[in-house]
Order: structure tokens, then sequence, then C-alpha cells
């Protein structure tokens, strides 16, 4: 009599072994922490580049003028330490505390002209503004066009029998100021250039925020019965106004470093109606060769633009509303 028997157990686990082959072998800690350690080393390879010049071309020489800001170092000769006489210069010269005035009034004139220019052109370029694109492109070029270019056609627009001068002698029959001879005129007419050279940047970073808004808040405020107004400064404004903070501080940091404009266009005069921080800078460092001092003000310039940059962080909290 045959009786059936069961199959063995073995033969399924040996069966799915010959299917499946053999088990890879499990990676070990320190596998793993050779694999880590070789895509770190990979990295410093590729990141080295970047690092290096930034130690040379940026790090070392912060250093290094903060150094030399406490010695006499003329451009050629003996150099020695001076302490804080370099400081103590600077601030009992009185050409020093004229065009500091000078660049807090180019500040505080040209940071929101240039803010209200953008944001009031931004709000203009709707979406319902035919060939939009257009218009932001042309508002864009100055932004990117050599700005020494810029200046030198502003030059002529200014001079006398300019292009200004000339129109308004055909229309009006007088004759328009000396703007750039003119310690009246001059610094207005630096402002003036430099809002059309520089709000393209910032009516872009508003445009795209402003199109960011959502359509349905502005819809649910036009029902409660809010005029455009309105709309714009309940609704939009708070909403773009982690963009207007942004561009608000880029504008003062580099205000604050404004050169070429006063420098091509009147060369800090009439007398120094117009000279700027940045500009005395490089007048002591390069004309006068008192590299010590220039480098006293260059840090004197730095811990003003620090301060007023940790002033708006500080004050962002009442305005900035982030989402």
């Amino acid at each position: 009599m045959t009786t059936i028997q069961d199959p063995p157990t073995a033969a399924v686990p040996a069966v799915a072994t010959a299917v499946a082959g053999p088990a890879a072998p499990r990676r070990t800690t320190g596998d793993a922490e050779g694999v880590t350690g070789r895509r770190s080393w990979w990295g410093a390879v590729f990141a080295a580049p970047h690092s290096i010049g930034l130690v040379v071309f940026t790090a070392f020489p912060i250093l290094a003028s903060l150094v030399v800001s406490f010695m006499n170092w003329p451009m050629l000769g003996e150099r020695t330490f001076a302490g804080v006489e370099n400081y103590v210069r600077l601030f009992s010269d009185p050409v020093f505390r004229t065009v500091a005035l000078n660049t807090t009034l180019f500040v505080v004139l040209y940071v929101p002209l240039n803010l209200v220019v953008s944001l009031g052109l931004a709000a203009w370029l709707t979406p319902r503004i035919a060939g939009r694109h257009v218009f932001r492109v042309l508002f864009f070029i100055p932004t990117i066009t050599p700005i020494v270019a810029n200046v030198v056609v502003w030059r002529m627009l200014y001079q006398p029998d300019g292009a200004i001068d000339a129109t308004l002698q055909s229309t009006i029959g007088v004759h328009a100021p000396n703007f750039l001879a003119d310690q009246h005129w001059a610094m207005l007419a630096i402002v003036a250039m430099s809002v059309w050279q520089g709000f393209g940047y910032n009516m872009l970073i508003f445009s795209a925020a402003l199109d960011a808004v959502p359509e349905n808040q502005i819809e649910a405020s036009q029902l409660d019965g809010a005029n455009a107004w309105q709309t714009f400064w309940a609704i939009k404004f708070p909403l773009i106004s982690p963009s207007v903070f942004f561009a608000t501080m880029m504008t003062l940091i580099t205000s604050f470093q404004v050169f070429t404009q006063p420098f091509v266009l009147t060369k800090g005069g009439p007398g120094t109606a117009t000279e700027t921080l940045v500009q005395y800078i490089y007048n002591t460092g390069f004309q006068n060769q008192q590299l010590g001092l220039a480098s006293a003000g260059a840090w004197v310039l730095f811990v003003i633009i620090l301060g007023i940059t940790a002033v708006q962080f500080l004050g962002q909290k009442r305005w900035v509303h982030y989402e």
C-alpha cells in the first residue's frame, strides 16, 4: 500500500533561495562612513575654487583694510602704527562731515522717490494693461544699461544749451538753470538721474509680488465696498510687505555707496556740494595716497550701513507681514 508523504519543509526555502540568488551582504558602519567621507571630500574639492576666491579676494582684503585703518599707510614710504588717529582725523575733518551730510541728503531724497516710482508703476502695470510686458522691458532697460553711459547722456541733457535748456528756450523763452554748476541744483540733478537709472529693478520686484496676490482676497474686498485705494493699502500692501522690506533694505545699502553718478556728472562739485562718502574715500586713498585714512573712512561707512540695516530688521516686525 502506497502512502503519500508531505514534501520536506526545507524545499521551499531552498527554491526561494535559488530563484532570488544569494543575499547581498549588508554594508557595515565602516563602509557607510567611508562613502560619506568620500562624498564630503569631493564636495570640498568642487567648492574649493569658490572658497579660495572668497578668502583671497573678499575676506582677506576686508581684514587687511581694518588693519590698515589703524596705521599711517602712504602709497609709497614708511608705514607706522597710528592707533585711532585716523578716526580722530576723520571726525575732525570738516570735509568729511560735509560729504557725510551730502550722502545723507542723497539717501533721504533718492530712496523714497525710488520706492514710490517703482511701486506706483508696478501697481499701474496690472494684467489689464495692454502690452504690460513691453512696458516692463522699457522701464528695466536703464537698470541694465552701463551706468557710465547713462551718466554721460544725462550730462549732455543738463549742460547749458543741452536738450533741457533748448526745450525751455523754445517753449517758454527762458534758460534752464546750470544744473551741474549750481550748488542748489546739482544734488537734485544727481538724484533725478539716479531714480531714472535704478527704479526698474524695484519695479520688477513689486510687480512680481503684486501678481502673486490672491484674486479671491481682492474680489472679497471689492464685494465689501472697498475702492481701489483701500484695496491696495488694506489687502495688497500687507501681502507684498516682505518684498517692500527687501527692496527698501537693498536700496538703502546701495544709495549709501553712490559714487559713479556724482563722480562723472560733477566730480563732487561745485566745491564739495555733491561729494559723497565713497568719493571721499576714493580721493583720500588714490589721489591723496593716504590709504590708512581711506580705510578708516570705509569702515565708518560700513558701520553706518550695518547700523541702518540692523534698525531695519528690528523695525520690520511692526509692518512686515509674513504668511
